[in-house]
């Protein structure tokens, strides 16, 4: 299991296409709380948060729950969790369970990949 992590519009998606020959049909991009399991890649796991938020539920419940399914998994998410502090509640607390998220797989992955400004650090 691969987590990669970076702020927007870094590159994540296309170093991961490249650096695991990923084609589309490999890649689910989140839009809501529903989660492809079955594909190579989940892209966009801080969507995936924020649906979760507004559900009141807890993100990394998830993929506690599906530990199994995403073994052989690269994780995409965006770093939504640095820098200024959001003023409203709702935005703070979806800041927050996107980096218990990123936590937990961080602590569960083989490999943790930052990209930025297209280039890759591997963290672990």
């Amino acid at each position: 299991m691969i987590l990669i992590i970076g702020g927007a519009y870094q590159g994540k998606l296309e170093y991961a296409k490249t650096a695991f020959s990923l084609q589309d049909s490999d890649i689910f991009t989140c839009t809501g709380k529903e989660v492809d399991l079955s594909k190579k890649c989940v892209y966009a796991l801080e969507e995936f948060c924020f649906a979760c938020v507004q559900a009141g539920e807890e993100p990394a419940d998830f993929f506690r729950q599906h530990r199994q399914e995403i073994q052989d998994s690269i994780l995409i998410c965006q770093d939504i969790f640095c820098g200024v502090v959001p003023m409203g509640a709702d935005v703070r607390e979806w800041r927050q369970a996107t980096g218990r998220l990123c936590q937990y797989l961080a602590g569960e992955v083989d490999q943790v990949i930052r990209i930025f400004c297209g280039l890759e650090q591997k963290l672990k």
